[in-house]
């Protein structure tokens, strides 16, 4: 990815500032391969959530957009939403 979804690297590695934020790329890679999506489905969502969230913390757009993407899909039911924030080991 390119622009302003580009994953944050450092000498060509990824860059985590905590273990979660690792845990909700893999959730976000293994979402789109099991519902056979295209990768373009999450990342426009992403760049969506990064446009309208300046602010917000890189990997926390990733967390938004992967549950948007899951809602919209019906993958996911909104009041599960807290589960999936607890499964990637990220509190509040």
């Amino acid at each position: 990815m390119r622009g302003p979804s580009a994953l944050p690297r450092d000498n060509g590695e990824l860059v985590f500032a905590a273990p979660w934020e690792g845990r909700v790329l893999a959730m976000a890679i293994g979402v789109v391969q099991s519902l056979d999506l295209a990768w373009d489905e999450f990342r426009r969502r992403l760049i969506a959530e990064i446009a309208a969230n300046s602010g917000r913390p890189y990997y926390e757009c990733w967390l938004a957009a992967l549950e948007r993407l899951a809602i919209e899909l019906g993958a996911l039911r909104p009041e599960e939403l807290g589960e999936l924030s607890s499964s990637a080991g990220r509190s509040g």
